[in-house]
């Protein structure tokens, strides 16, 4: 009768262990499920199952011997509590004890196991499949795949071993309360038992003494391994005078690391012989050194560096400085940068302007910011449709190579009516956003605005670029799972008035909602209208995490990705590309310049994504980087090499602003080699400074397509100029290439150091003093506009730099956009401001080639060599002269009230004529 009992017992709490491994579950089976039919819809279901295989090749052996360690232990647990207390009989057969005790084993092995694989499955695979860096530390003189893959594998598994001794302790302790509450020792006297209640925790001590003696033992074996690996983060040290070990780290702290690891060892075996001997206060001596030693180390540590070290910083730091700079540069990708001394001699000429066309065609007098409104105000159509971002890219357009601003028109669901944000027309109407906008940077309108050559819905294309699938069913704004193919037509695009086009998807994305599908994803999503709509057919397919970044991010998280995704053309379909980043705070020596205290980047992957069927595609960019090699090892199905990207989208590839803009912040120190000079700051750089609208910044990256100095033809490159750090003077410029065979090489200008090149801060002030400019920007100002100066652009060309400057106007009237009215200039000692870059060009040059071409059948308009009036005007009286100034000038001011830019630029103009003659006359 009694084991019935206990066998209803048994059953009932497996049934209650059993609904709770359920109701944990579940959810985690359904996203399971979910995860592996999305991950195969895209041709990535081995990549999906290779975490599931490796958790299960390391989950369930460990499952196994942590359960049978922890069923052996508590056995032998409940055998020392019956020894030491004398207690043999409590009620319950021994049989049912042992069996009740499988349960918190297989509990703990459970735990043990998942927590462990779950936690370790990734790195465990990298530690196996590490590809070397083929470079080794300079101090401990290993590759460096040891640090970056390795020693934080082995640290993991020693934090988890410490993890695992807690619960021992605690373990111990819940099974000998639960075992005292079931029987209280029996041979005790009163007195005895007041005194056991008295002291319960030391009673309980010395119960588990033995098990607790053997934990402190490995306790302390692991902390020794803890000490011998933190010598190698001495690589990783801050106290000296440079990032990485120094002369205090290797001859005081290393030291002291050693003799950390010896008292610790010690302690261990000080442990064994107090419990053997009972000589517990001898014994904890040895660990109390410990922290004696550490207390003296530290001390130790500041005096060498504050008393050698700091009075002689060069003699003693000279070739740890060294390591410094070698690891840092080569950890940024610097090591390889071309210098090439550019001498400007500022003798350009209107030849030279020709031999550059490609180059002055493509100068931008577009900003990304005030074009992003452009778009939204002229080319969103409708409230739902909207541009997130303006990318920049090239094209060959009509057979010129043209730098261009795009932007896709994404459909943005919270921007629907209140009234309308249903669910059938959240997740089977309102799919997908359409079309593209593009206007080349170097173009505007009468108005001041871009210039589009693709624009409206559906897509009118002025160029020989078609978009013949402008859906996008996946982008930054899609962040709604939908269901295609059902029997409500998706909406397509506005037609005229209240008429709206409709569509049934065509593409191969979803996962098919047939049999159990439905139900899965109905529990899934957690909506009941998926499995109760009649919308939803046997032919539906329901299309999850379209969102650009979230899709790339769950096939591949290991990877960091650019937060900006640009779209691109290729024969007549919508791509979005994304770079991919490998990023890790273990390169040794390497200073941090990104969060989280990381100090290695390369940007190795391209990842594509079809906008219109989200298929994806992971192209390796960068195959001199051991961390992708070691990812492609691991997931030899997920990663393609760059040739096999079709070369229309490959001519697509960009260098990518985040990685150059880290870059280009590394090497405001690192372009320094000298360990001396390095220390001693001299030649320290700064990123240069400019001021957009009305505040200062420091100077964009810029991408422009140019002809690089001593180079035969132009090419899209990345850009952005240096000062010294306490001078305004421009002192270099790094340059990134972006076409074909040179991508990725990094090229600095240096500029020369005996003469003062203009920095563009001086050009920013030099038009603040410039009178005619600095009237026309207060003029401007006074009317109730705002004056908005746009990015200023330092431009090579042959021997010399050219500045450009755009100048836009802001209406003081709502919702007015922005618009290109002026364009300043800046060569030499000349500031010129002109309503268009031809004229600026032409006023300090002469004759220049015009920046777009004649449309065919047009003449392209001549102008003189040398601008001149005519001799009538010249000689006219000085009266006269003063007198049309004056009324010229309040006309130019009454039409800047009005906002009539397109004739306040003509009385501008007629203004600047009649100054001049009256020059020439008063100096007659």
């Amino acid at each position: 009768m009694e084991d019935l009992k206990n066998r209803k017992k048994l059953l009932g709490a497996f049934l209650a262990i059993a609904f709770f491994i359920f109701i944990v579950f579940f959810r985690q089976t359904l996203n399971f499920v979910a995860d592996y039919q999305w991950f195969s819809e895209l041709g990535y279901g081995q990549v999906f199952l290779t975490k599931l295989k490796t958790q299960l090749k390391l989950g369930i052996p460990i499952f196994i011997v942590s359960t049978v360690f922890y069923y052996i232990y508590l056995i032998i647990l409940k055998k020392d509590y019956y020894k030491k207390t004398q207690v043999y009989d409590i009620g319950t057969s021994e049989k049912t004890i042992n069996k009740i005790l499988i349960l918190p084993s297989i509990f703990l092995g459970f735990i043990t196991a998942s927590s462990i694989a779950g936690k370790l499955w990734f790195n465990l695979l990298t530690f196996f499949h590490a590809e070397g860096f083929d470079l080794a530390d300079p101090i401990f003189n290993k590759d460096l795949s040891f640090y970056i893959f390795q020693l934080p594998v082995i640290e993991q598994l020693l934090s988890t071993l410490v993890g695992l001794l807690v619960a021992l302790v605690v373990v111990t302790f819940v099974f000998y309360i639960a075992m005292f509450t079931i029987k209280q020792p029996t041979y005790y006297q009163s007195e005895q038992e007041a005194k056991w209640n008295k002291n319960f925790l030391k009673n309980f001590t010395q119960l588990g003494m033995r098990q607790l003696t053997i934990i402190g033992m490995i306790f302390f074996i692991i902390m020794a391994a803890n000490f011998y690996l933190g010598a190698y983060h001495l690589l990783y040290s801050s106290t000296g005078a440079v990032y990485g070990a120094g002369y205090t780290d290797i001859h005081v702290s290393l030291i002291l690391y050693r003799v950390q690891m010896v008292i610790a060892l010690l302690s261990a075996a000080a442990l064994l012989y107090g419990y053997s001997k009972k000589e517990w206060k001898k014994a904890l001596l040895v660990p109390a050194s410990l922290i004696l030693i550490t207390l003296l180390g530290n001390m130790a540590v500041l005096g060498v560096e504050k008393l050698v070290v700091d009075p002689n910083v060069m003699a003693k730091e000279t070739p740890y400085i060294e390591n410094n700079i070698k690891y840092t540069r080569s950890a940024y990708g610097l090591k390889d940068v071309t210098v090439k001394e550019f001498d400007v001699s500022n003798t350009l000429t209107v030849e030279d302007l020709e031999n550059n066309k490609e180059t002055i065609k493509n100068i931008r007098i577009n900003d990304y910011r005030p074009t992003i409104e452009s778009y939204n105000q002229l080319q969103a159509i409708r409230p739902y449709y909207r541009f997130v971002d303006v990318d920049i890219d090239r094209y060959k357009i009509n057979g010129e190579y043209k730098q261009v601003f795009l932007a896709p028109r994404e459909l943005d669901q919270n921007k629907l009516n209140e009234n309308a944000k249903t669910w059938i027309n959240q997740h089977l109407k309102y799919t997908h956003g359409y079309g593209v906008a593009l206007s080349p940077v170097n173009a505007v309108t009468s108005e001041g605005q871009p210039e589009l050559l693709i624009r409206n819905i559906p897509p009118i294309s002025s160029v020989d670029i078609n978009i013949e699938r402008p859906e996008i069913y996946f982008g930054e704004l899609t962040d709604e799972y939908i269901v295609v193919n059902t029997k409500e037509k998706e909406f397509d695009y506005p037609l005229g008035g209240d008429a709206n086009a409709e569509t049934i998807y065509e593409g191969t994305a979803g996962i098919p909602l047939k049999g159990f599908n439905r139900l899965l994803y109905t529990l899934r999503q957690g909506s009941l209208k998926i499995l109760i709509s009649n919308s939803i057919t046997s032919d539906s397919k329901i299309v999850l995490h379209r969102n650009v970044v979230d899709r790339v991010n769950k096939i591949a998280p290991f990877i960091s990705y650019d937060e900006d995704p640009y779209i691109v053309i290729e024969e007549g379909r919508l791509y979005w590309m994304i770079d991919g980043y490998t990023i890790t705070g273990n390169y040794p020596y390497s200073t941090p310049y990104m969060a989280g205290r990381n100090n290695y980047i390369r940007n190795s992957v391209k990842v594509v994504i079809d906008a219109y069927n989200g298929d994806v595609s992971y192209y390796i960019s960068d195959n001199n980087d051991p961390v992708i090699q070691t990812y492609k090892n691991i997931f030899p199905e997920l990663f393609k090499d760059l040739e096999e990207m079709p070369e229309g989208l490959r001519s697509h590839v960009r260098y990518p602003q985040v990685l150059f803009d880290i870059q280009s912040e590394v090497y405001e120190l690192y372009h320094i080699t000298n360990p001396s000079i390095f220390y001693s700051r001299e030649d320290v750089w700064n990123l240069a400074q400019e001021r957009y609208d009305v505040s200062q910044q420091n100077i964009e990256s810029q991408y422009m397509i140019m002809k690089l100095p001593g180079e035969e033809k132009e090419e899209f490159v990345l850009s952005v100029p240096y000062t010294p750090s306490t001078l305004p003077n421009m002192t270099a410029i790094l340059k990134a290439r972006n076409d074909g065979e040179h991508y990725g090489q990094l090229i600095l200008y240096q500029l020369p150091k005996d003469r003062n090149i203009y920095g563009p801060m001086q050009i920013e002030n030099r038009i603040d003093g410039d009178s005619q400019i600095s009237q026309n920007l207060t003029l401007w100002g006074d009317g109730g506009s705002s004056v908005i100066r746009g990015n200023l652009l330092v431009i090579p060309i042959e021997n010399s730099i050219l500045y450009v400057e755009p100048l836009y106007i802001r209406s003081s009237t709502q919702n007015s956009l922005p618009e290109v009215k002026m364009v300043i200039v800046a060569y030499r000692d000349q500031i010129v401001m002109e309503t268009t870059l031809d004229l600026a060009l032409e006023k300090i040059f002469g004759k220049t080639t015009p920046t777009a071409p004649a449309e065919e059948g047009e003449e392209r308009e001549e102008r003189p060599e040398t601008p001149q009036a005519p001799e009538e005007e010249k000689v006219e009286g000085v009266e006269n002269l003063i007198r049309r100034a004056n009324e010229v000038f309040e006309n130019a001011n009454r039409s800047s009230q009005e906002g009539d830019w397109a004739e306040y630029g003509r009385y501008i103009k007629e203004l600047e004529e009649i100054l001049k003659q009256l020059d020439v006359e008063t100096r007659n």
